[in-house]
């Protein structure tokens, strides 16, 4: 059992690793470096659109606002050609005289800052937070800081933002999980089938991230590169299906089209990613990095996937695209990949025509049980000018057994998304309104038939995360729920934002592998939060505060229990 009271902290061991040496680096050429110098340096903004950051958003609400051309969302972070794209055609509107974020040309080497962020949340109660990238918001105070440089020649581009975080993670009351030792930190419902800790262990928690670095190639139709920024697939505001910003970003390469590629029915852009994913201390496998057996699949995982969207030539701001994320063991030679691997997002849609790959029933099934699949469809219409848009998303856990299957139970191992934005205003002030409900709850078929938990695969007992955050949405993981409806408005002073959200958790009862014993009294754990976040451009810093209350009612099925979450950013310009 887990004690409540907190121990005294061991003293925090500094190791003197390159990631340190550089970022200390980094530190030191801020306050050094004149904010001139050779080559042309532009400040603030253009380089920190980063997948679902503020200044993104921004751009996005320009865009229904008709101040930049019509362009697809479904496939983010942005390279900075495509920040050309999308940067407004004039500067009529609210951040023109504080954010580089005017279309212009590129004669020559250019550099800038990511300029030094600070931050500071605390949570009274236990944690909570969510969409921040690496960072983790444990009980008690979280610090962070991030900051970088960047650089753009020609057809390359380069940006390095390494960010560091560190969690007092104060104790507070643990869900009991029937585990001991340091999975007695895990999940609470599915402490052997997902690395989602609910604590990371007794002692302060920190981490240094290569955050949102990235090298990369755009130039004659195509792009390439190596990166660990945070990318979001699928229209979502703030529950992306397979990925967004709650987890820091993982290692991978990409190749595909450097722009939507006229294919004279209308345009198609895709993009295919590599990468490799990372547990975390607390995640159910031990063993070797690589796959030996079903039981010890291997602590790093392969990563393989593809996104697209298409435009339909003459329907205006309209998109539809799908993705394809397959998890998969590291190859048992030891090398990062095998042949199959790099095969995984061609592969079949139906789970009857994959291959063998067990003579005996592995959680009743012997077809593709080294990865998992996690497949979406999604839909944007945002006519340019309207000042509106609506958007869906479809997803899948796992394959479908064969068409007959999929048109029985579309809704088995699935997921649902749709969200609105509507703006109005421009020149001095936008106001905006912006709702999303987004479900992966299990549907009735669950009395006849085995459901598929979201998130969760049976072999690869890490589940859709990263270092133990929800590479998805942060919701569940198994079955659950959110809804967010939200208010926004920018003025050349900052912006001012107020929301609502619940966040519903189901108790997982899958009799196999999941819950055992009699039913839990409380079995819906809801979060209702009620916030409200300001930000403020005073001199050369951009001011950020946020307050967020929250009421857990049925917390871990048990009893309410309420929590304050406050934020502050602080952002120096140069």
């Amino acid at each position: 059992m887990i004690r409540n009271a907190f121990p005294t902290a061991r003293p925090m061991r500094v190791r003197l690793t390159p990631k340190l040496i550089l970022l200390t680096l980094l530190a030191s050429g801020w306050l050094l470096t004149p904010s001139s110098s050779r080559g042309q340096v532009n400040v603030g903004g253009r380089n920190e659109v980063f997948a679902g950051s503020d200044l993104e958003s921004y751009l996005r609400y320009l865009q229904i606002l008709g101040k930049s051309n019509a362009y697809p969302w479904s496939m983010r972070a942005f390279s900075p050609w495509e920040i050309d794209q999308l940067a407004p055609t004039d500067t009529n509107h609210p951040w023109a005289a504080r954010y580089d974020l005017q279309r212009r040309t590129h004669p020559r080497l250019e550099w800038s800052y990511v300029r030094p962020t600070v931050g500071v949340y605390v949570n009274s109660n236990f944690p909570y937070g969510g969409n921040d990238g690496a960072v983790w918001q444990g009980r008690g105070l979280t610090s962070s800081f991030q900051g970088g440089i960047s650089a753009r020649w020609g057809h390359f581009s380069g940006i390095l933002a390494p960010v560091a975080f560190r969690s007092e993670n104060q104790s507070f009351p643990l869900m009991q999980n029937g585990e001991t030792g340091r999975l007695a930190f895990a999940d609470g419902q599915l402490p052997t089938y997902i690395d989602r800790p609910q604590r990371f262990g007794l002692d302060p928690y920190s981490q240094l991230d290569w955050g949102q670095s990235e090298l990369r190639f755009d130039g004659f139709g195509v792009t390439a590169g190596v990166s660990t920024a945070n990318m979001w697939w699928g229209p979502t505001n703030s529950f992306p299906y397979i990925l967004g910003n709650n987890a820091a970003g993982f290692k991978h390469i990409f190749f595909g089209t450097q722009h939507p590629a006229n294919i004279w029915i209308g345009t198609l852009h895709g993009r295919l990613i590599y990468g490799q994913l990372d547990q975390s201390e607390f995640s159910p496998i031990t063993g070797p990095k690589y796959f030996v057996s079903f039981e010890e699949p291997g602590k790093l995982r392969f990563m393989a996937g593809v996104v697209a969207s298409f435009q339909p030539r003459g329907m205006n701001g309209f998109e539809i695209g799908g993705s394809r994320f397959f998890h998969g063991p590291t190859d048992q030679l030891g090398y990062w990949f095998s042949v199959h691997d790099l095969f995984l997002p061609l592969q079949d849609l139906y789970k009857k025509n994959l291959p063998i790959e067990s003579d005996t029933l592995i959680f009743g099934g012997s077809q593709a049980l080294k990865e998992n699949q996690l497949a979406s469809l999604f839909v944007r219409w945002a006519p340019v000018g309207s000042g509106f848009e609506v958007y869906g998303e479809y997803g899948r856990e796992d394959h479908a057994l064969d068409k007959r299957d999929i048109i029985l139970e579309p809704d088995h191992s699935s997921s649902m998304d749709i969200g609105f934005r509507h703006a109005w205003g421009g020149g001095s002030v936008i106001k905006a309104i912006r709702g999303e409900a987004f479900s992966i709850e299990a549907n009735g078929g669950t009395r006849t038939r085995g459901e598929g938990q979201t998130y969760v695969h049976g072999v690869l007992r890490q589940g859709h995360t990263e270092r133990g955050q929800m590479l998805g949405a942060d919701v569940g993981p198994g079955s659950g729920s959110a809804q967010e409806f939200a208010f926004d408005r920018y003025t050349d002073r900052g912006r001012f934002s107020a929301f609502v959200r619940r966040q519903v958790q189901h108790e997982e009862r899958f009799p196999i592998i999941y819950r055992r014993g009699p039913a839990l009294e409380k079995a819906v754990d809801v979060m209702n939060s009620l916030g409200a976040e300001m930000s403020r451009f005073i001199g050369p810093f951009d001011v950020l505060g946020r307050m967020v209350f929250t009421t857990d009612m049925n917390r871990y099925f048990r009893a309410d229990q309420g929590n304050l979450n406050f934020a502050l950013q602080i952002r120096q310009n140069f």
